[in-house]
């Protein structure tokens, strides 16, 4: 790139210029960190593996839930799928007036976005979990926005977990932000999302992601092709067009049409979670108790706070925070 065209920009105007635009907060990782530093190295998604040229600073743009639909209890209301739709709509224009901005000042950036996956991975089972091209919660960890909780979701010190993310790659030569090293979660002490979670999918330091997908995309890809597969099956012309007709058919309609229930689904965890700001002021009255609580869980959590999870933690104790033993 020729210099001569390229603006001066602090790390302190881009954020406030994502803020302008719509961004509640807003981090800046170093990509070549990332790089070296892959969550999951079975599976290593990093910046470089979606651009050569761009990916010096990995921006991490967080736009907060609506409060009001965590305070409806059940995790498959519409009103929640639908609200959270318009967050991540909301989120995406803000990162793309930022990428316009940035190429204005003469950086190349773009938008890695944060439900898409590598459609070269898909294997032709429906049900097999894909993961985004880039972890968001792990690099809003690099980005300095909070740390990971104990189902490896991330949390900020201002609105726990209830916030959408979305990157931004570019070339923009900004300083990158600190990681946070004293964590936020108290693992399985509080075990709040564990006790919370309808699918039990939750682990110590871990999750079951296909089990979690169930919810967190109940009229997703696996729900639609499922039901394209019964009814293709169904032998009787009537039967078909009752499923065609069906409530289950017009809850995936209208996931395709705005997304919701389709690349968003099931956060339970999230409402529940007490870590945040926010928590005390306007969600405890209405969350704390946790009805989805058992004492088969309790028991789980009990024996997690007994048991060596050195494996899982130490594989994520990067993001996680040191712990106090």
């Amino acid at each position: 790139m020729v210099t001569i065209f390229q603006s001066p920009i602090t790390a302190d105007d881009l954020k406030s210029k994502a803020k302008e635009l719509g961004a509640d907060l807003v981090g800046i990782a170093n990509g070549a960190a990332m790089n070296e530093n892959p969550p999951y190295t079975e599976d290593p998604r990093v910046p470089s593996d979606i651009t050569d040229h761009d990916a010096d600073r990995v921006i991490v743009i967080a736009r907060r839930l609506s409060l009001g639909t965590s305070r409806i209890p059940a995790w498959n209301n519409r009103h929640k799928f639908y609200n959270d739709e318009l967050a991540i709509s909301s989120l995406e224009e803000t990162a793309l007036e930022l990428v316009l901005w940035l190429e204005e000042q003469g950086y190349p950036a773009l938008i890695v976005p944060p439900t898409h996956v590598d459609p070269w991975k898909y294997d032709g089972n429906p049900k097999e979990h894909l993961s985004p091209l880039l972890s968001m919660d792990h690099a809003a960890v690099e980005a300095g926005l909070g740390t990971l909780g104990l189902n490896l979701q991330l949390l900020t010190p201002e609105y726990g977990p209830r916030v959408m993310l979305i990157a931004v790659l570019t070339s923009a030569p900004v300083i990158a932000d600190q990681k946070m090293e004293q964590p936020l979660c108290e693992g399985p002490k509080c075990g709040r999302c564990l006790s919370a979670c309808p699918g039990d999918v939750i682990g110590h330091w871990d999750r079951d992601w296909q089990g979690c997908d169930t919810y967190r995309n109940p009229h997703g890809f696996n729900h639609l092709t499922e039901f394209l597969g019964d009814v293709i099956d169904q032998t009787d012309v009537e039967t078909q067009k009752k499923m065609i007709r069906s409530e289950e058919s017009f809850d995936l309609w209208q996931s395709i049409l705005r997304g919701a229930g389709a690349v968003i689904g099931c956060r339970r965890c999230q409402d529940v979670c007490p870590v945040g700001e926010d928590y005390e002021t306007m969600l405890k009255d209405a969350v704390d108790e946790i009805a989805e609580d058992t004492p088969a869980k309790q028991t789980r959590l009990v024996k997690m706070i007994n048991e060596d999870s050195e494996g899982n933690y130490l594989a994520q104790s990067r993001w996680i925070g040191i712990m106090e033993k």
